[in-house]
């Protein structure tokens, strides 16, 4: 064993001895780590959203992984330097507590359109902070791994309490200043760290780099010096009113052309803000409210009871209000929408109208609301509402959506009285894709209904044609719950002459476009197979409605996309994923080889080390597919993404903690308790794949409470599980071959990186119920890994497994 290496074991050996008093704070410092590190990787994927575009904020979930996979490599660097152990957690938490400042101001004042050059160093600036927590996490695991079971069960508490601050955090100081309470954890776990070491001048340092922090913090809450200046290429300006919440940054701004209020969500999609004045509305006023293209639903229903999902400024509850309906009820999901402005803060620019006594507001989930509701309507709108800001759960999301799926359609419908109809408007293109995938859905919908002639339930109007080359055309696609009647027709037909919108389909035409094609063919499913775009119906198990490209065809839209269309704009989010999934596993090779380099003469000569750290690659691969998929799975019974989010992952964390606490009682050194646990884990995920729908769509009316309490019992279990395999695994690996205890940690974070990507991938084509599958089942080749050797006993007593 080289001299510096006995060393290290000899200083350890003095902390285990000497300083037992000291393991609650260890404990402590370890818990502030990964609260931080949590707190500012989720923080970045709200910032990431709005700065770049939605989907690199997937893009901060891999640099943060990443990033903590290559800080446990490079701890065998710092392990190696001269200076106590603690000094040296010291000394990288105080300046990690800086670097977050900094690589959090690197990214805000990046101008401009992002070249490839800007987005790799943004890439590096961001994953600074995280290299620093993994390399301050991997020392202290690895350097008190007699009580690993306990330091990683504070390892997970610490994160679990991370979730849970985020959203009160986003909500009451923003993103930028989230990023600043995560430096000031650092710093504050510094001044822990140094009081181990007994450097009281130090500790005073960390003290006071976290006060001075605090105080940056309180500043910018009022003078924005660290703010979202520039985003998506461009300098905000005239912004009358800005707030952040878990899962928006919302803004207030004038139009330059008309001087109306506009309504921004992360510097990038809007709503209007309706300014309508409905004591002294003008004839043209309505003609024109109803005339647009989201306005004829109430041409053919005039008056008609609505439910109107996204209502956004307004613009849908006025063109309803000029039908004359006396029942609109408006389901908004971002309360700084539905309340602090349309109701609070600024309801003179819409004249009161949510507060008018015909308009309903419901801050909720759109989805959610109709799965609870038992009234019936006689439309039900939703105009251009998508998921394009990420959540804080965004960046594994992507831009999944359960409004767009059959089973939605099917619970719309179910919702419509006979003379009902659903109007959903989409962007239109040549050749159409997300207004045809709507006939799609309808389709699949009206036959589990029992409809089946089709053809005559389905209206496509356009509006703008012209853009349809440029940003994309306005397709409304209306659906009636029965067949359209001739009274319908000729209504919708005098008012399309009045107004000059296009017909690109109606009742009784022929097939002369894809609309047509699609609707009169007898073997709908061979129309969409050979189709240019995917436009075939999805289900809540594969909620993507917005991707339309083919793999096949993922090249080709790179060559020849307009980059200047919304259709550009969302299908470039999966090359992305395609990229990413190559970028994870390069990281993944990388650590692998790495330690190779650092270690050199510490090298494992025992045979069967460099198959053993599989093992933690399958584990870590395994728990990520899984926390991902269920985030999505739940996000529709819980109602809204922040709460899968929260619930999921704090369930997730605290269940891990204790099942790590007890390993050590549990399976011990067993081999065959090891083997019991893994085989638990897949055979409960498998189950709770299946499971989770039927639960779910019983629970539908069920209270907020109810369902968390359902959720986290339902997680608890195999989560529970999932904890033990880890600590279990680096406790045997330590008395192997102590040095490949950081090999291994660093190997677990970065497979979470390939685990995230790979689980997008496969809930985007297999569904997330395959994906939850293939979680489960990456336990089983862990426990394949395990299988494959004998047992023998170490000298001191321990269980190994070798080849």
């Amino acid at each position: 064993m080289p001299l510096r290496y006995s060393n290290i074991l000899s200083r350890i050996s003095s902390f285990q001895l000497k300083d037992r008093h000291s393991w609650p704070q260890f404990y402590l410092g370890v818990s502030l780590t990964t609260l931080a590190t949590l707190l500012l990787e989720l923080s970045l994927t709200r910032i990431f959203s709005v700065v770049f575009y939605y989907h690199f904020a997937f893009l901060a979930i891999s640099i943060a992984l990443f990033g903590l996979g290559v800080g446990g490599v490079c701890s065998y660097v710092v392990g190696g330097l001269k200076g106590g152990l603690f000094e040296k957690l010291g000394a990288l938490a105080a300046a990690n507590g800086i670097v977050s400042l900094l690589s959090l101001w690197f990214v805000l004042t990046r101008k401009g359109e992002f070249s490839n050059t800007t987005l790799a160093l943004v890439y590096f600036a961001s994953a600074l902070p995280f290299l620093i927590a993994g390399a301050i996490v991997s020392l202290a695991i690895s350097e008190s791994i007699e009580r690993i079971e306990k330091v990683y069960f504070f390892d997970l508490l610490g994160a679990a309490a991370g979730c849970l601050a985020l959203i009160p955090l986003l909500n009451l100081v923003g993103g930028p200043n989230t990023v600043i309470v995560a430096g000031i954890l650092f710093a504050v776990s510094s001044s822990i760290w140094y009081n181990i070491a007994e450097a009281r001048k130090r500790r005073a340092m960390g003290v006071t780099l976290a006060l001075a922090l605090v105080g940056l913090v309180v500043i910018n809450a009022r003078a924005h010096l660290v703010d979202v200046k520039y985003a998506k290429g461009q300098t905000l300006v005239n912004e009358d009113f800005v707030r952040w919440n878990s899962f928006s940054r919302i803004a207030l701004e004038s139009d330059g052309n008309s001087g109306r209020k506009i309504i921004i969500i992360d510097a990038d999609a809007s709503t209007g803000v309706a300014p309508f004045d409905w004591d002294h509305i003008t004839a043209q006023e309505r003609s024109d409210l109803l005339h647009q293209g989201p306005g004829f639903p109430y041409v053919v229903r005039p008056g008609a009871k609505a439910l109107i999902i996204g209502p956004g400024g307004g613009w849908d509850v006025s063109r309803a209000l000029a039908s004359g309906s006396k029942d609109i009820t408006g389901v908004e999901i971002n309360p700084i929408i539905a309340t602090t402005i349309m109701c609070e803060r600024f309801p003179q620019l819409s004249h009161g109208l949510y507060y008018r006594p015909e308009v309903h507001i419901v801050v909720e989930d759109g989805r959610s609301f109709v799965r609870r509701s038992h009234d019936k309507y006689q439309v039900i709108q939703a105009t251009l509402v998508d998921t394009w800001a990420s959540t804080a759960a965004g960046a594994f999301a992507l831009s999944e959506n359960n409004l767009y799926t059959t089973d939605a359609f099917y619970d719309y419908l179910s919702h419509l009285t006979d003379d009902g109809l659903l109007a959903f408007t989409r962007w239109g293109f040549d050749p159409p894709r997300e207004s045809l995938r709507l006939v799609s859905l309808a389709t699949d919908a009206l036959n589990r209904l029992g409809e089946r002639d089709i053809a005559k339930h389905v209206i496509v109007i356009r509006e703008d044609h012209e853009k349809i080359k440029q940003w994309g055309a306005q397709d409304t696609v209306l659906i009636s719950r029965k067949p359209f009647q001739p009274d319908d027709i000729a209504r919708l037909r005098l008012a399309l002459s009045e107004s000059k919108r296009e017909a690109v389909y109606v009742p009784g035409d022929t097939a002369v476009n894809p609309f047509g094609q699609l609707l009169l063919t007898s073997d709908p499913a061979s129309f969409e197979d050979h189709y240019r775009y995917d436009i075939s119906p999805v289900s809540d198990d594969r909620p993507f409605f917005f991707y339309t490209v083919q793999p096949r065809d993922l090249i080709e839209f790179l060559r020849h996309a307009n980059t200047e269309s919304a259709d550009y704009k969302i299908n470039r989010a999966v090359p992305l994923l395609f990229g990413l999934l190559g970028v994870s596993l390069l990281a993944t090779a990388l650590i692998l080889i790495l330690p190779r380099l650092l270690l050199k003469s510490r090298l494992p000569t025992e045979t069967g080390v460099f198959r053993f750290l599989l093992y933690f690659l399958f584990i870590g691969s395994g728990y990520i597919l899984i926390q991902v998929a269920l985030i999505q799975k739940f996000v529709l019974f819980l109602g809204h993404p922040t709460y899968a989010l929260t619930v999921i992952i704090f369930s997730m964390l605290i269940a891990s903690g204790l099942g790590s606490f007890w390993s050590r009682r549990i399976v011990g050194d067993s081999q065959q308790r090891l083997h019991l646990v893994l085989a638990g884990i897949t055979i409960l995920v498998i189950v709770l794949a299946f499971v989770a729908s039927p639960v779910t769509m019983v629970g539908a009316g069920w209270p907020l409470p109810v369902k968390m309490l359902v959720t986290s019992m339902l997680i608890a279990p195999v989560a529970f599980l999932m904890g033990m395999p880890f600590p279990r695994g680096l406790a045997r690996l330590e008395v192997w071959h102590n040095p490949s205890v950081r090999w291994a940690w660093s190997l677990n974070a970065a497979s979470s990186v390939l685990g995230s990507a790979g689980a997008i991938f496969l809930a985007i084509y297999f569904g997330l119920r395959v994906t939850l599958i293939v979680g489960g089942c990456l336990y089983l080749c862990a426990l394949a890994i395990t299988a494959l050797r004998g047992v023998k006993k170490h000298s001191n007593g321990a269980v190994l497994s070798v080849r």
